[in-house]
């Protein structure tokens, strides 16, 4: 029999992030739900909302496949973000009848039963919806799987940056976050021109980052493990600017001047343009 590896495994997370998550906004003051965060004009009571919303969505069309609202017929990527933003808005909007007492009474109610569909799923089986953000068109369970984890993880450190709280930076959490972030870096070099062999090297700093690299192959780019030579440009970002900026709640002009670049100027900033989100 093959075993397959899973090349992110982020199963075993959902339930141990859920907790963390509860532990979080029973901790939280009053006045803690009103702060302002990176989201931008959504303040942390808003933001749970929307971690709310997405683990109803999950339940509803995911598990339980409900689809109350079709998406655009035009399937084109703009369209689906404009679409999803909307959603967002409605559900934003609706829910700010709804106490934070509440809020943390839902998501306390359907915390396990999120992780258990999760930990139910085949992590090769075709997966409900592609990753679009890493140019996929068809995507496995794993990849899916790995991108919810990364919609979990980064509303809940918007909440606890909201509140200077410490955030969920250590290796067993933040590396999964990267590296499945680091999955659209492919997408956002397609277009770049570079001789073949070129390498690009993006480091996340601190014990819980690591270096990824990205590698022009004759017709597109491709992430390898190990690297034959050195890399062409190199960009070194820390843990706490890198989750903002690839969740889109930075861009680059707000923090080149926490990032180190060395080599070809031009891409190591197209690193800086990825987005690891629906945005």
């Amino acid at each position: 029999m093959t075993i397959r590896t899973i090349p992110i495994d982020c199963k075993p997370l959902f339930r141990l992030l859920h907790q963390k998550l509860i532990e979080l906004l029973n901790s939280l003051e009053a006045a803690d739900w009103h702060r302002p965060t990176v989201a931008k004009q959504w303040r942390v009571k808003d933001v749970v909302s929307h971690i709310l919303d997405g683990q109803l969505r999950v339940l509803s069309i995911q598990r339980d496949r409900y689809f109350g609202e079709s998406g655009p017929p035009s399937g084109e990527y703009r369209d689906i973000v404009n679409w999803l933003n909307g959603l967002n808005a409605d559900w934003v909007k609706a829910s700010k009848r709804l106490s934070p007492k509440v809020l943390v009474l839902l998501l306390t109610a359907i915390g396990d039963l999120v992780a258990s569909h999760y930990e139910s799923l085949d992590p090769w089986a075709e997966a409900i919806f592609p990753v679009n953000w890493a140019g996929e068109e068809q995507s496995y369970n794993w990849m899916h799987l790995a991108r919810e984890y990364t919609e979990y993880w980064h509303h809940q450190q918007q909440v606890r940056d909201a509140v200077t709280l410490q955030g969920i930076m250590d290796s067993d959490f933040f590396y999964p976050l990267m590296d499945t972030f680091f999955q659209a870096l492919p997408h956002t070099f397609k277009d770049v021109s570079a001789a073949a062999g070129a390498v690009v090297a993006a480091t996340i700093t601190s014990d819980a980052g690591g270096t990824w690299y990205l590698q022009k192959e004759q017709e597109d780019w491709q992430q390898v493990k190990n690297i034959d030579s050195t890399p062409v440009a190199s960009v070194a970002i820390p843990p706490e600017v890198a989750w903002k900026l690839f969740s889109k709640s930075k861009r680059p002009n707000e923090i080149i001047g926490e990032v180190q670049i060395t080599g070809d100027n031009s891409l190591a900033l197209r690193v800086l343009e990825m987005v690891s989100v629906m945005a």
